[in-house]
């Protein structure tokens, strides 16, 4: 039996069900398997999806794959972006830069994103969470649910229903479980005009360049063809005019390529994966409905234009994931998932801002699209007590470097909180709290920092004053 179809057990009684295996679905599952919380995927398909829709995967996205213990997988499966090329009557009309670059430094190792076919990431998750003894039911379709003080329960299209203490709904754009909860989305159409993605294979181009084929004519539109790193096949992405009905089979793709192209129609040899959609940008009205949260695209839909769907979406269950860890094992009060909510929809907002000005040309892929910016100065999770603050605050992401003789990302990986004591001296902290402590750190300045466990400092003071009541916020006394 293949394996991604042998689990198709019924579990009536469990911790947390996330409903959907994407990227979302499967981290979450992962993060919350390291922490023992007794959580199931489920999923309405009968294997993981086919494509490589959100091929790009950003620094910060590469930091949260570091502590999830993947990203050794993610960097072996793919490879950097190549430059684009743009053609003209069959010519070679000159290379453009997709993206503006920038050097790693201590702090940030990883600055450029890396492309990696969706499909494959799903697989290096679903083998992640296999390894941590997480499971995913594949053919379970969520048809309805219930929710009350204890619990929710899942109904399916077959099969029995299922009980959780908490229900994530990663179940994509077309959520099921957020209709069901009649929650809205609120958004606007990026672009009219529709759009075809496919994975196709073909002849008569090379692997070097994301080649890029300008419209010929107005009645025309753009057609870019990227060969996807680390497998032998191209994306192509083809834009419509206004009203089309796109033909994703293989004569239909083919004939969009000898039309916008030099090649010829039997240059494509080879559609594994395609796909049509419009263009839009949506937010949902909340992230929670009681005990059952949104995440991924099922809270927020993107324009694939500067890669921020994905990454957004795992970072949502890279901050939910530690919060539900906190609450179901570690004695956190029920009131720390609030802030789920607080600290995600603001960032979804802005990333749904970032890509719809990505996709109009009104922004470069660059410093914003990478996403090492993003953080929760504004969290009430938040507290800095310095009362001049260096060049991290509180809220900020932790960066990486190297404090006495160790690495912060290598302490920071797990599922733990790290006391960062930078020329200060470090006070008892709980044994579950890890601590490393050091002279002058040129991107820390001087003091004490709490790291959350999702990478971000949740406080900073000049000493130990009040570190015993935050940590006693979050079951870590």
């Amino acid at each position: 039996m293949h394996p991604l179809h042998a689990d198709h057990t019924d579990r009536t009684d469990i911790d947390v069900l996330i409903v959907g295996a994407g990227p979302t679905g499967l981290a979450l599952g992962v993060d919350l398997a390291r922490r023992g919380v007794d959580a199931l995927v489920v999923e309405r398909a009968e294997g993981l999806f086919p494509g490589s829709r959100g091929k790009g995967i950003q620094p910060r996205t590469m930091e949260v794959f570091d502590d999830l213990g993947v990203l050794d997988a993610i960097r072996a499966a793919g490879g950097s972006y190549p430059v684009g090329m743009i053609w003209q009557d069959g010519e070679r009309a000159g290379a453009h830069q997709m993206f503006d670059p920038a050097e790693a430094t201590d702090d940030s190792p990883y600055t450029e994103p890396w492309m990696v076919p969706q499909w494959r990431t799903q697989q290096i998750l679903f083998a992640r969470l296999t390894e941590l003894g997480g499971k995913v039911a594949f053919g379970r379709e969520a048809v309805g649910i219930t929710q009350d003080e204890a619990g929710v329960t899942v109904s399916f299209a077959a099969g029995e229903s299922t009980h959780a203490q908490y229900v994530v709904a990663a179940d994509g754009g077309r959520s099921a479980v957020r209709r069901g909860l009649g929650i809205g989305m609120t958004g606007e159409t990026v672009d009219p005009h529709p759009m075809l993605v496919a994975d196709v294979r073909l002849t008569g181009l090379d692997r070097d360049n994301w080649h890029v084929f300008p419209p010929r004519d107005e009645t025309d539109g753009f057609m870019a063809i990227c060969p996807l790193a680390g497998t032998r096949d191209f994306q192509i992405a083809a834009q419509f005019p206004e009203g089309t009905a796109v033909d994703l089979s293989l004569d239909g793709i083919r004939k969009v390529v000898a039309a916008r192209s030099h090649l010829d129609a039997d240059a494509v040899t080879e559609v594994s994966w395609a796909s049509d959609f419009r263009p839009r940008a949506a937010l949902a009205d909340r992230f929670r409905d009681g005990r059952v949260f949104l995440a991924g695209d099922a809270a927020h839909v993107h324009s694939p234009a500067g890669g921020q769907g994905l990454n957004t979406s795992v970072q949502d269950a890279y901050n939910l994931g530690w919060k539900l860890g906190s609450v179901l094992t570690g004695g956190a009060p029920a009131a720390l998932l609030d802030t789920y909510e607080e600290e995600r929809r603001p960032i979804a907002a802005d990333m749904l801002g970032l890509s719809t000005s990505v996709h109009r040309g009104e922004t470069r892929r660059g410093e914003a699209t990478r996403q090492l910016g993003l953080g929760y100065r504004e969290s009430s999770l938040t507290e800095e007590t310095r009362s001049t603050p260096g060049p991290v605050r509180a809220g900020d992401r932790a960066p990486d470097g190297t404090l006495g003789e160790v690495r912060l990302f290598d302490a920071f990986r797990g599922p733990h909180w790290t006391l960062v004591a930078v020329e200060v001296e470090a006070p008892e902290v709980p044994e579950t709290v890890g601590v490393v402590r050091g002279r002058a750190q040129e991107s820390y300045g001087s003091g004490l920092f709490l790291v959350r466990p999702d990478g971000y400092v949740g406080w900073a003071a000049d000493r130990a004053t009040g570190l015993t009541g935050y940590l006693g916020r979050f079951g870590l006394r």
